[in-house]
């Protein structure tokens, strides 16, 4: 029995001498997730962009407001004395927090009555509204006893206020980021087991008897599995809004348009791995890897981007699910219009045209 064993595993190392890339992957992928999972799952969350309005105007505010920036959690993006444009702060994502300082504020705590102070929070981000608001209690707690050093003063009260997401509903945050990984994920397997499967079969020598070329190729390729998408899409929207009461505050139309767009990209980036790949198994593996990890770890899906390193924030940038998410949570949760997502939708049109480009010029090789 040790005589057997040990053959079969001398054969499977020899498979592995003729088979680099399998090796290959043995070696390095769990160096790769180890430094993928290492920096990337965080749920620290740093660089929150924070706008104060300060009705009060006195020392006493200037320092509690001062207190949140050497924190080292909050950077400040906008100061204000009236509470009016923190709105449009919010809507168009410039501020994910204010602190709203009130009148009398200073005089109160000199006479030691007790005040309140507000805090306003982006809800639609439920996990890191959760963890700001924790930042800001310890912060607002350590206010009593600092200003009791100088004089006589009564406890300040935290007063939240949580806007897009009042009860910081986990599935309002997740589900349309679980809507960006599954279309993502579907999208790119589908289509690249679709055109490796052709070849496999040997059809694809057929078609190169024929006078198609490559665009026409990819375009009756992916026509079909984009529809057949668009509609799953359009049926998981439903189903988060009826049974996780995800509300669509914002334009059908335009949520139609940025997913077609996003599905488009998702479609070209299998076709793509399906010029790499020989086989549907590898295909499979392929498509897998390059479009699971990416999405779950670098698009904000769970995450924050802000809260990871420089240069992996920089390699999220090639990730099509980043902008997607930032434009569906935009449309969805807040009813945002184009003038607050337009770059991303941009950006997410701008890579599916390198992908398809990048697509048809492989195909172009094979045919």
């Amino acid at each position: 029995m040790l005589r057997r064993t040990l053959a079969i595993a001398v054969k499977e190392l020899l498979h592995l001498r003729r088979d680099p890339r399998t090796a290959g992957t043995l070696v390095a992928m769990p160096i790769l997730l180890l430094f993928v999972y290492g920096f990337a799952l965080s749920f620290d969350v740093q660089h929150i962009r924070l706008a104060v309005v300060d009705q009060d105007g006195t020392s006493a505010s200037r320092d509690a407001a001062e207190a949140f920036l050497r924190s080292g959690y909050f950077d400040l993006v906008a100061r204000e004395h009236d509470p009016r444009p923190l709105e449009r702060l919010f809507a168009d994502g410039r501020a994910q927090a204010a602190l709203v300082i009130p009148y009398r504020y200073g005089a109160d705590l000199t006479a030691g009555r007790q005040t309140t102070m507000q805090f306003v929070l982006d809800g639609s981000d439920s996990q890191m509204a959760t963890t700001i608001l924790g930042y800001a209690a310890q912060i607002v707690a350590a206010l009593s006893p600092l200003v009791r050093l100088g004089a006589a003063a009564g406890p300040v009260v935290p007063l939240p206020l949580v806007w897009y997401n009042p009860d910081l509903d986990s599935a309002r945050f997740l589900v349309p980021g679980l809507l960006a990984f599954i279309l993502m994920v579907t999208s790119v397997i589908a289509t690249a087991l679709a055109v490796v499967r052709e070849k496999e079969r040997g059809t694809m020598e057929s078609l190169r008897a024929t006078p198609m070329v490559a665009i026409e190729l990819l375009i009756g390729k992916t026509v079909p599995y984009l529809l057949v998408s668009f509609f799953s899409a359009a049926g998981a929207v439903a189903i988060a809004h009826a049974v996780f009461a995800v509300p669509v505050r914002g334009s059908l139309v335009w949520l139609a348009l940025v997913t077609l767009a996003f599905l488009a990209v998702g479609l070209g980036w299998g076709v793509l791995v399906s010029t790499i790949a020989e086989t549907q198994q590898v295909a499979f593996q392929l498509a897998l890897l390059s479009s699971m990890l990416p999405t779950m770890l670098l698009s904000g899906f769970i995450f924050p981007i802000s809260s990871m390193p420089a240069a992996l924030q920089w390699f999220t940038r090639i990730v099509p699910a980043r902008y997607f998410l930032v434009a569906l949570r935009e449309i969805v949760l807040k009813g945002s219009g184009p003038a607050v997502w337009w770059d991303q939708a941009a950006s997410l049109v701008v890579f599916g045209g390198l992908v398809l480009a990048l697509a048809t010029a492989r195909t172009l090789r094979s045919l």
